[in-house]
Parts: C-alpha cells; sequence; structure tokens
C-alpha cells in the first residue's frame, strides 16, 4: 500500500465520542490512535470526550474538548451532546465530524433532520454490536439509515462487521471501507521476553468483566484438566468489575478448585499491563455472543501477539480476523469445552509451538498501521466532501 498523502487538509477534523481516556476498552483505545495517526498526517484534530476526573489527562498532540457529560447512551447524554453540537454548529458545518462509536451517532440522529446541523463531510465507524441494537428496533433503524445515508464515509474493523452492517444496512455499501485494528501504539515497540521466573505457566485473559468476554468459560476449561497439569499453572484475570455478580460468579468457580491457582488483578494502567503480559506464557479471551452482543474484533488480541503470547480464542464474530487459527493461536467453536481443553493442554504441553506462535504472533500484531486507516476515512472524505 503507498504511503498516505501527509498534505493538510483545508478543514479541521471533530472526532466525537462517550468513549476516551481514561475510559478502557476498544473502541476508546481505537479513537485515540486514530486522533493521534491524524495529526501525524497533518490533520488540525479536536476530540470531543466525556467528563473525566481532575487530574487524569495526558499531554495530547492534538486539543481535547471534555463534554459535561458521564458518556453513557442514555437519552440525557443525547440530549446534552445534541446541544454542544447545536451550540458549536457553525464549526461543525464546514469540518469533518468523525463518530467512531454509537453514542454520539445517536446524537445525530437527533439533529440530522435539520440541514443546518449537519456537517460537510460525517465519517462513522461500526463495531458490530451497535448494528445489532440500531437494527432491531424500527425506530431506531430508520434513524440509522438515514445516518448512514448523509455519511460521507463508513468504515468497519473487520469484514466479518461489514458484512454484518450491509446485511441490515444494504444502502451503506458503495461507501464502507474497511480500517482494521492495528497495535496500540505504545505496544508498537515490545522487547523481547525476558526469561522466565515464575514456577507456573500462567494462562492470562485482559478484558472486562462480563459474560461476553468467557473469562468463566475458559476457567471451566482448565478445571478440566487433569489434577497433575491444573498444580503446573495459573489464571491471571485482569478486568475491573462490571455490573451484576460475574465477579462473583468467577471467584466462587475458582473456590471449587483449590488445586488451580487463580488471581485477580482488577483494572491495570496501560503502563503496568506490559510487564502483565510479558509474565504470562498463554494468552486466553473466549468469547462469545451474549444476546446482541459481539466479538467485531478485539484489539487486546494484537496486545497479546506482541508480547509474543500463543493465543486460545473462540472463533466468533472478527475474532478470527484478529487471531490466526494454527498460526498464532487457536480458534475453537464455541460450546465445545473438550476441545477448548485440549487446545490448553497442547499448549502446557508445548513450549516449542507456544514460541512458534509468540514468533508468528509478533509480526502479525504489526501488519496493519493506524495512518492507513486515518488516510482510509480522512483523505477520501475530503476528495468526496
Amino acid at each position: 500500500m503507498s504511503a498516505p498523502s501527509l498534505a493538510k487538509p483545508a478543514s479541521p477534523v471533530f472526532l466525537i465520542t462517550h468513549e476516551f481516556y481514561p475510559v478502557s476498552g476498544g473502541i476508546a483505545t481505537f479513537a485515540e490512535e486514530i486522533a493521534k495517526a491524524s495529526v501525524n498526517l497533518g490533520y488540525d484534530v479536536e476530540v470531543w470526550a466525556q467528563s473525566a476526573p481532575a487530574g487524569v489527562e495526558k499531554k495530547w498532540p492534538f486539543k481535547i474538548r471534555r463534554l459535561p457529560l458521564k458518556g453513557s447512551h442514555d437519552l440525557i447524554c443525547q440530549i446534552k451532546l445534541a446541544r454542544q453540537l447545536v451550540a458549536r454548529r457553525r464549526e461543525l458545518r464546514n469540518a469533518t465530524v468523525y463518530l467512531p462509536e454509537p453514542g454520539p451517532m445517536l446524537a445525530m440522529m437527533m439533529l440530522q433532520f435539520f440541514k443546518a446541523f449537519r456537517p460537510r463531510r460525517l465519517v462513522l465507524t461500526f463495531h458490530g454490536t451497535e448494528i445489532l441494537n440500531f437494527a432491531r428496533s424500527p425506530l431506531r433503524r430508520w434513524l440509522a439509515g438515514r445516518l448512514i445515508r448523509h455519511a460521507t464515509r463508513i468504515s468497519t474493523l473487520t469484514t466479518y462487521t461489514q458484512e454484518l452492517l450491509l446485511e441490515r444496512f444494504p444502502h451503506a455499501a458503495e461507501k464502507t471501507f474497511l480500517t482494521p485494528g492495528a497495535l496500540r501504539s505504545d505496544f508498537a515497540v515490545v522487547h523481547e521476553r525476558a526469561a522466565r521466573t515464575q514456577a507456573k505457566i500462567v494462562v492470562l485473559t485482559v478484558g472486562r468483566l462480563h459474560p461476553r468476554k468467557g473469562q468463566l468459560i475458559t476457567l471451566k476449561a482448565l478445571q478440566m484438566l487433569s489434577e497433575d497439569v491444573r498444580t503446573r499453572i495459573e489464571y491471571w484475570i485482569v478486568g475491573g468489575r462490571n455490573k451484576g455478580n460475574y465477579e462473583e460468579l468467577l471467584r466462587n468457580q475458582a473456590a471449587l478448585d483449590p488445586t488451580l491457582a487463580v488471581r485477580f488483578f482488577g483494572n491495570i494502567p496501560d503502563e503496568e499491563l506490559a510487564d502483565v503480559y510479558n509474565r504470562a506464557d498463554i494468552f486466553a479471551l473466549t468469547s462469545v455472543a451474549h444476546g446482541s452482543s459481539v466479538e467485531g474484533f478485539g484489539l487486546v488480541y494484537l496486545e497479546a501477539a506482541a508480547h509474543a503470547l500463543p493465543i486460545v480464542a473462540h472463533k466468533v464474530g472478527g475474532v478470527s480476523e484478529a487471531v490466526r487459527d494454527g498460526v498464532t493461536g487457536f480458534l475453537v467453536t464455541p460450546e465445545r469445552p473438550a476441545e477448548l481443553a485440549a487446545a490448553f493442554e497442547k499448549l502446557i504441553h508445548d513450549a516449542a509451538l507456544r514460541r512458534q506462535f509468540g514468533v508468528a504472533g509478533r509480526i502479525w500484531a504489526l501488519r496493519n498501521r493506524w495512518e492507513e486507516n486515518a488516510s482510509t476515512l480522512f483523505s477520501k472524505a475530503e476528495d468526496l466532501g
């Protein structure tokens, strides 16, 4: 692929999101990296994001405007954001407005009937779950369809999500392109793994504690292994508490088998996460479909691969575009616990295979670049605008 043009466009880019630092997760990472990459390409970027506690802000290469809203998808947040859009409509009218997730899309749906509030160029990114949520409600399906018609350019991270979008909103076809997930910029240079210091083999999961992320499935699969194997491994769970009793379910399940050591780390700052990856031996994230929630990609798989970790995952959603089955890890069909346990056992016993997958994973994780995604989103939007 040819290098993106570095010519500075005439109009600014306003990236508007409800999920931004210090919020963690794939969408927040995606929004941050696209903003950084756009600045690298010469764009004048201003990020509008949800409110944040005092003192947590980083030093950004772009302008950031914290909005007086908490960043949920409820009606109050939509109205508050809509007011902000109305108040600054003159700035937005001749700019590129980029909505990388569903929160601000819902607000724009409310304003799209008024031409004065529509930006000259509107760019959207869909991740998966929001497509199903928009499509299942007749009103939201109609509103989302109109928003897609007004959009200049649309992107998805995977062909899986693209097919999901076009199945429900076929008129998006001629303006939809791929902006594949890439390695987070602070993971772009990962040092070679140091010699292991712990006696046990560590299986690591990084992700919010939620049934869709499959921590309970991974735990039960590890508990299916023989006692001799279970005493040789530890299962490390990194991720914050979610609503509901999912963490309690995990802790109760762990307590059923004292021969398998399970450690709960809670949320870990990004700058400390690299050390946890480097101390692990196998990465596991066995996501599943949960209601209308799907795994559209999973940037965390690339982070694990960059740290030379072999991966065990489920073949669901867009995961197969983040993990190469038999090359960087194993993809197992959901609801086959014996096969999942067998995949773990194979990697636990075969250090050479772990190294082989790890070497391939480091190469795989670096195949995409955020600058190429930003160019796809915005240089094309400028051309069409």
